[in-house]
């Protein structure tokens, strides 16, 4: 049976029509934040199944984030937050459905980098709702969540190979490097903010000095330079007030499947199909803050946060290889069994045995396919500036660039309180 056909076939297996996110994507490149959430809103029961809760509270608690609703998005993230949880301790549970059919029929658990970065989101939520006590709560979950990645898949990873061993397969190579992702630069930098706002410094400098051990430790996830603005961050002279800027650009990574097939003699294959996490481009080159009294300075990339999810999802992936190659191993030997069959009888049995061989691998390349859930709105790329000015109220513009000097997005801050002895913080964001 030649595969053009059974793709053909399975397609009256296969139902997995889903909407369009064209409009919430449109407002979103516009800058229009609150139209992208309601959108989202209003086309939800045809962009999320019955098993994509987390991705809606995702996607819809980022787009609450950039249009300044604090408080809904700290509601949507944190629910967000339980989900995923809860996901993670039903996850060994659900992985029998998994054998049979493929991973979409699993609740979706959300990735790694999701559920470090719903802290950091949430951190700035509660600052602009005037808790710093509860934003650096925030942030020590992020730091604490980092530390686990480590183990994390260590017991599902035990539970896929007790499978293999009980079905008789040989176990599949499970190549798995440590995460060079050990500490997040973006935590520790809010982290420095957080507790100098409130003014205990000696936590300041020890976030502060961990952030440049992230930088030290992964060069692979930070090739960048140490911002220099950051020596600055605990040296503001008296009678100055420090002015911090916080800017995100990109999308985040989103998946597409890596489909392939092993023959396996006498027509038959086993198909394999992985979701390989890729990125989204992003036409920002630099960003650039200037204030109305003509100071400028350029803000500097602190965390590639693309490149910190597809470091995360390295171990995961591992165990998607390992259980998908179990899964098309399982699928294999039933259409091999039929065929075997087949062999050995005559007449109307020996047909009705090709014909179930045949329906196996129908069902094979039908339900076989990779998971490409993964939220949508997370940030590609985090920068940072600073500067000390006199306390006062000041207005800004800060000015997205494309690498060829062209601006992107212009967007203005109006009538900023600047203190002293505080934290002056403000976000600005474009999303191309």
């Amino acid at each position: 049976m030649k595969i053009p056909v059974l793709a053909l076939a399975a397609g009256i297996f296969v139902s997995c029509a889903t909407g369009s996110f064209h409009r919430v994507d449109s407002a979103l490149d516009k800058g229009s934040y609150e139209e992208s959430a309601r959108l989202l809103e209003d086309d939800r029961s045809s962009l999320y199944g019955s098993r994509d809760a987390i991705l809606y509270y995702l996607d819809k608690g980022m787009l609450a984030h950039y249009a300044g609703l604090y408080e809904d998005s700290s509601k949507l993230l944190e629910a967000g937050e339980r989900a995923i949880e809860d996901a993670y301790t039903k996850s060994i549970v659900q992985e029998i459905g998994t054998y049979l059919l493929n991973d979409r029929v699993r609740d979706y658990a959300g990735e790694d980098y999701e559920d470090v970065y719903i802290n950091t989101f949430n951190a700035l939520n509660y600052y602009y709702r005037g808790d710093m006590e509860e934003a650096l709560v925030e942030i020590r979950r992020m730091n604490n969540k980092v530390r686990n990645l480590a183990g994390k898949y260590g017991l599902i990873r035990s539970a896929l190979q007790q499978k293999a061993l009980e079905e008789s397969l040989p176990i599949p190579p499970n190549p798995e490097a440590p995460s060079a992702f050990n500490d997040s630069a973006l935590a520790r930098y809010l982290g420095l903010l957080f507790y100098r706002g409130t003014g205990r410094y000696d936590d300041a400098r020890i976030d502060r000095d961990y952030l440049r051990l992230a930088f030290a430790n992964s060069p692979t996830l930070y090739p960048h330079p140490l911002p220099a603005s950051l020596e600055h961050e605990l040296d503001i002279p008296p009678g100055l007030a420090r002015f911090n800027v916080l800017a995100f650009a990109g999308l985040s990574p989103v998946k597409k499947a890596n489909t392939f097939r092993l023959p396996l003699g006498n027509g038959q294959y086993l198909k394999l199909s992985l979701p390989q996490m890729v990125y989204r481009p992003s036409s920002v080159a630099r960003i650039e803050l200037i204030l109305d009294d003509g100071r400028r300075f350029d803000l500097e990339l602190l965390e590639d946060i693309e490149a910190i999810a597809r470091e995360t999802y390295k171990a995961r992936e591992g165990v998607i290889y390992l259980k998908t190659a179990i899964r098309a191993a399982l699928k294999g030997i039933g259409s091999a069994a039929f065929d075997s069959m087949a062999e050995k009888s005559e007449g109307g049995a020996s047909f009705i045995y090709s014909m179930l061989s045949l329906g196996a691998q129908i069902f094979a390349e039908a339900s076989e396919q990779a998971d490409l859930r993964i939220s949508r709105y997370f940030p590609a790329r985090a920068y940072m500036g600073g500067i000390n000015l006199e306390p006062g109220r000041y207005s800004c513009r800060a000015v997205y660039y494309n690498a060829s000097g062209k601006i992107l997005g212009s967007f203005r801050y109006e009538d900023i309180p600047v203190q002293e002895n505080r934290l002056n913080l403000v976000e600005v964001i474009c999303l191309k």
